[in-house]
């Protein structure tokens, strides 16, 4: 085809005239079509590419019928589009097979027809052309107009993907990473990703991150990683913006910035990326990267929540549980759970569990609970594997059984569980059922339970060894575990330690350290407290002596059926 400078198109435009050469005619229709020489104007295109057309000329009907594909100097009028598509398709014209394919496949001034679209694809993707051969490596992959199949698929990919065709390259990364149609070549994949990532591909850039970020088909590398990422991400690419927030809180590839994190989360989020809301939400509930606010934490979760992501469910029905970003609502703490739940989340299983053994926003259940309890200690949640124990200990739900308990138990205890820990050693102290009592076995458990701080296991323990129990006697042992349950607030041991202050047992005789403990107990309403300490009124031991005081502590014990506390007061000539 002739060409000609610019600035010559008057000029050329008389010698068209002159001499009706079709390629003249068509150059007119660009350079006014483009406003190259002339001022742009799509009617005088219109008209010189019509004569041009008129005259044979095999790419003109191209641009007619584009011109009403898109309406550009004439109304728009798709049949019209195709009838001038189909006019060089049919002879031969592989820009005007795919645009004729394009009208087919969509429907557009002819019935869509997607056998029709294939054909097309076919004709012009055997001549070269890389869009069709693209949209018939589509074609075949899902299998729209022609069998599917993804080893054709992939060899039309291929051919289009060797021309430079980026959506082609992706998509032939993503066979090769994931096997469809050639062998799973990683190597492969991250070539083809690379391929189209440099052309600026958003969804290459973030494979390409990704198989950086894992290792897969290259050396694993944090820093490309995220600079992958941020291509992908400055583009608007979601998933990209989610992964990079991520590199950010974990300082992955770039220095730890939780602010950057939340901001890139947050442009994730607002496209609707469900892990990306998720983790907003989890960082308003920190103050993470943004200030502490549980209400953005709950509004972010619900989002989450809303797409089905079962943890944002569960964290969600923790807020309404307890209250924190929403109004307290035990409903819909159990409805979200329930939803979690059922997708198998434990700890919403757990949870949903304990609201059934509770009646917490459902009736109570207590089959229910077991049956949910059961579903999270199958995962392995030592906390449903306790409780599930503990329904076999007491037989709720279902019939008592102390071997199942005690397996449960031993399940969550070898987690490091430690009230699963005090009721295996609970269960081999005393001995029940079928269980041999094991004082072995209960001191090896309490102890473990005792060394992650749990007060009972602290406070049997040390009666263990206050009262020389299965193992030595051990007066110093007792009193240090006495303490540490006792600055917990526990009556029993601060009793205990009130009767070694008043006995003089491993610590030097002091009564009015004795009644200090007494006090500390007694005022917990525990009623060997109260006793101990009307004796020491009676007695003004630690105290001045004052009868009227200790009738009103033995009293407060003897109306718990403290056997001591009414005796003393039937001494005292004083009914109760």
């Amino acid at each position: 085809m002739a060409t000609m400078d610019d600035s010559q198109g008057f000029d050329w435009q008389s010698k068209a005239n002159e001499a009706n050469q079709t390629d003249f005619f068509f150059e007119l229709g660009m350079m006014y079509s483009e406003g190259r020489g002339v001022e742009k104007n799509d009617e005088r295109a219109f008209e010189y590419f019509l004569k041009a057309a008129e005259l044979g000329d095999i790419a003109a009907p191209d641009w007619l019928g584009r011109r009403y594909q898109l309406g550009e100097g004439v109304p728009q009028d798709y049949s019209r589009a195709v009838e001038w598509y189909r006019k060089s398709a049919e002879r031969g014209f592989a820009p005007s097979q795919y645009n004729l394919a394009e009208m087919y496949f969509w429907g557009h001034g002819v019935p869509q027809d997607h056998a029709q679209a294939a054909e097309w694809y076919r004709k012009a993707a055997e001549q070269g052309d890389p869009y069709a051969q693209y949209s018939l490596g589509w074609m075949y992959f899902w299998g729209h107009g022609v069998p599917q199949d993804t080893k054709i698929a992939a060899y039309w990919y291929k051919k289009a993907a060797e021309q430079g065709h980026a959506d082609a390259q992706y998509n032939l990364g993503v066979m090769y990473d994931k096997g469809r149609g050639v062998p799973q070549d990683a190597g492969k994949a991250a070539a083809w990703y690379r391929e189209a990532a440099e052309q600026g591909h958003a969804e290459a850039q973030f494979n390409l991150g990704w198989m950086y970020d894992k290792g897969r088909g290259v050396s694993q590398d944090d820093k490309k990683a995220a600079a992958w990422y941020r291509k992908a991400a400055e583009q608007g690419d979601a998933a990209a913006q989610f992964s990079l927030g991520a590199m950010y809180a974990k300082g992955r590839g770039v220095s730890q910035n939780d602010r950057k994190a939340a901001a890139w989360y947050r442009k994730a989020a607002e496209q609707g990326h469900a892990d990306a809301q998720f983790n907003l939400g989890w960082m308003y509930a920190k103050g993470r990267g943004v200030p502490l606010d549980a209400g953005k934490a709950a509004a972010w979760y619900r989002k989450a929540a809303e797409q089905g992501d079962a943890t944002a469910q569960y964290n969600l029905g923790v807020l309404y549980q307890t209250g924190k970003g929403v109004p307290q609502d035990d409903k819909e703490a159990a409805t979200w759970y329930r939803k979690a739940a059922e997708q198998g989340h434990a700890d919403a299983q757990h949870n949903l569990g304990l609201m059934y053994d509770e009646g917490r926003g459902v009736a109570q259940d207590d089959v229910q609970a077991v049956t949910w309890y059961r579903r999270a200690a199958e995962q392995g949640d030592s906390y449903a594997q306790c409780n599930l124990g503990w329904m076999y200990d007491k037989g709720r739900g279902v019939p008592q059984d102390v071997v199942q308990a005690v397996a449960w138990y031993r399940k969550a205890a070898e987690q490091g569980n430690a009230i699963a820990q005090f009721n295996l050693g609970l269960t081999y102290n005393h001995g029940q059922g079928v269980v041999p009592q094991d004082g072995k076995q209960a001191v090896l458990w309490y102890k473990k339970a005792a060394a992650q701080g749990y007060l009972p296991a602290q406070y049997n323990l040390a009666l263990m060894y206050d009262q020389g129990i299965i193992i030595p006697k051990d007066g110093k042992r007792a009193l240090t575990l006495y303490r540490k349950v006792a600055a917990k607030g526990d009556s029993f041991a601060q009793n205990n330690i009130g009767n070694m202050y008043r006995n003089g047992r491993c610590v030097p005789q002091n009564d009015k350290k004795a009644v200090k403990w007494y006090q500390k107990s007694a005022e917990q309403g525990n009623a060997l407290a109260q006793n101990n300490l009307g004796d020491m009124y009676l007695a003004g031991r630690g105290v001045p002596k004052d009868e009227g005081e200790a009738v009103t502590w033995y009293k407060k014990a003897a109306e718990q059926g403290n056997e001591d506390a009414k005796k003393a007061l039937a001494k005292l000539g004083i009914s109760n």
